[in-house]
């Protein structure tokens, strides 16, 4: 699951020395465990809603299309709110959004309306990017300087729960319902008033809390501000970008279909087959615990391009064997996805200090490759096989070595 990072936040050691930030801290992994949670639970989602409504697999997509639409429409937006509003505040109005497009389920399954559901899922996007945009200051906030980035690494790990832990609940709660229900879409009714529920509840406590103020600072640039040169004329920022669409649709994508995937191959129920994509997940949370300590000793350039040959080579012997093998080798894939985003991200803003704001937005924005990718997939497994369909993603990663090769390069690296 993809997190926005917020950089050039500044907040002076001195003036927050003493003041105990275990249950701000607590209060922030519980947020981050509920994004990766229901972002995830978007997997159960599709093929629920894809035998309920009887779609097809680019329609069953739309789930995925309209949510993760909202980085791409909501990313600047958001910026500005919580820039004016504050980041606490910013996080209490995301929770309240989210909450929102919860409680439309119950309304959209009493009345078993798809768009209803997609409106909902929308509103809950929006939700959870503000919360995006506003917390991550936060966590960097609550200690010392030095630590920041640790603290975001450990917050981030418990999003990758709330990850792994979201299909099981889906299969359990949702799935299961599935022949019982029929026509009927009843079965997300109750698990997403509870959803709704914890989100008020964590708002309250977020608001309660005082929290450290927050300023913003700026770091040194390759070139000076006097040049007033285009954000688009760092390169590696540039082709970062596209490598942050490839790489969300990529993960998006096959989080997506992989219960489809493997009910088809191992010929099961989509109940039984779900419980295999918190696998998936859970590579991504061991996978991010093992990166953290290769990317001490190893370049993060050369651990990019590795992962995402990999990922490659996972997903052709996927399509081209059969039974288990094939269903392993394609939740192989999420453990080396774990370290893509962050490694992708700190090498697109390079060097760019002053700019880096500002660049933060457009690889934000880019965040809607979970939409455009996952909807074609659907849509060339719609006309096609999966062997064929999983090429889509098999191109996005190739992208990515492409990245991880030489696009990261700034001009000047490759003069």
């Amino acid at each position: 699951m993809p997190n926005i990072p917020l950089h050039n936040t500044v907040v002076s050691d001195q003036e927050n020395s003493g003041q105990n930030y275990m249950p701000a801290l607590i209060s922030l992994a519980v947020l981050y465990f509920m994004n990766g949670f229901i972002t995830c639970l978007n997997d159960t989602l599709v093929p629920f809603f894809k035998e309920g409504f009887t779609l097809s697999y680019a329609d069953s997509s739309l789930v995925q299309f309209y949510f993760f639409l909202t980085y791409g429409l909501m990313s600047f937006p958001a910026g500005m709110i919580v820039e004016k509003i504050g980041y606490k505040n910013g996080m209490v109005l995301g929770f309240a959004i989210a909450a929102i497009g919860a409680l439309l389920f119950y309304p959209a399954a009493d009345m078993h309306l798809y768009y209803l559901f997609l409106a909902a899922l929308f509103f809950l996007a929006i939700g959870i990017v503000v919360l995006q945009v506003a917390s991550n200051p936060y966590i960097t906030a609550l200690g010392p300087s030095k630590t920041a980035s640790s603290r975001l690494t450990l917050i981030q790990a418990v999003g990758s729960i709330g990850t792994t832990v979201a299909p099981i609940f889906g299969a359990h709660y949702i799935l299961s319902k599935l022949q019982e229900s029929g026509t009927s879409s009843d079965a997300v009714k109750y698990p997403y008033l509870g959803i709704a529920a914890l989100l008020i509840i964590i708002a309250f406590i977020v608001y309660t809390l005082n929290l450290p103020k927050i300023g913003t600072g700026s770091g040194n640039t390759q070139r000076n501000n006097s040049d007033r040169v285009s954000i688009f004329s760092f390169r590696n920022l540039n082709f970062g970008a596209w490598a942050i669409f490839a790489y969300v649709g990529a993960e998006v994508s096959i989080g997506t279909f992989l219960t489809n995937y493997i009910a088809d191959t191992r010929g099961v129920g989509v109940e039984d087959a779900n419980s295999y994509v918190s696998y998936y997940w859970g590579g991504m949370l061991a996978g991010r615990l093992i990166g953290s300590y290769l990317l001490k000793t190893i370049r993060p350039s050369i651990i990019l391009t590795i992962c995402a040959a990999a990922a490659i080579l996972l997903i052709v012997l996927s399509v081209s064997t059969s039974g288990t093998f094939a269903i392993w080798s394609m939740i192989g894939v999420g453990l080396f996805n774990s370290v893509m985003f962050a490694i992708i991200f700190s090498l697109s803003v390079q060097g760019l200090g002053n700019y880096t704001t500002k660049a933060s937005g457009i690889l934000s924005t880019a965040i809607v490759g979970g939409a455009i990718v996952s909807f074609s997939q659907g849509y060339v497994k719609d006309h096609s096989t999966w062997a064929v369909a999983f090429m889509i993603p098999v191109l996005c990663y190739l992208y990515i070595v492409f990245f991880g090769v030489n696009g990261y390069k700034s001009k000047a690296e490759i003069l």
